[in-house]
């Protein structure tokens, strides 16, 4: 099957969190979202965007989890935002049994996934994030499973 590829560009945070905002709102159980992109780039802007399209309630903080590694929000169904900046092995990953996750009942948005791509399922979307300059960021969104496809049709018939 032939993959998806899908380019923006924001240039402010809230921006940012209003792309996220669109994206959350097409996800469901068991969507895994791989983001990658360099500290400061716009993740974590990204995520808190996911949460409210989600149905996260706008007064929870969505934070990055660098040191507790997951934090799980509560909406229409379950958001589980990990970070696995801080692991140094793999092997660290499986034995915090973080794979799990992948398999629940939640949405997944891990940040750092660019670390150990082979560990992530196949029906992931993958999130770049590009500095472009110090407002302006560049989201590419790419897959090639048939769910990355669909929730790639969808945000952008969002658009149009």
């Amino acid at each position: 099957m032939e993959g998806k590829c899908l380019r923006y560009h924001t240039s402010s945070d809230q921006e940012t969190i209003n792309l996220g905002r669109r994206l959350g709102s097409v996800l469901k159980e068991g969507d895994v979202i791989a983001m990658a992109g360099e500290l400061g780039s716009g993740k974590t802007w990204f995520t808190k965007g996911v949460a409210t399209g989600l149905g996260v309630p706008e007064e929870s903080v969505i934070t990055s989890p660098s040191f507790a590694l997951v934090n799980e929000y509560t909406g229409r169904c379950p958001l589980l935002h990990m970070d696995i900046y801080r692991l140094e092995e793999v092997s660290d990953f499986f034995s915090a049994g973080l794979d799990e996750y992948f398999y629940g009942n939640g949405v997944v948005v891990m940040e750092w996934a660019d670390r150990w791509r082979s560990i992530l399922p196949e029906r992931r979307l993958e999130v770049k994030f590009e500095i472009v300059d110090d407002q302006t960021r560049s989201i590419t969104f790419s897959g090639d499973h048939p769910r990355a496809i669909e929730i790639l049709k969808n945000l952008e018939s969002q658009s149009s």
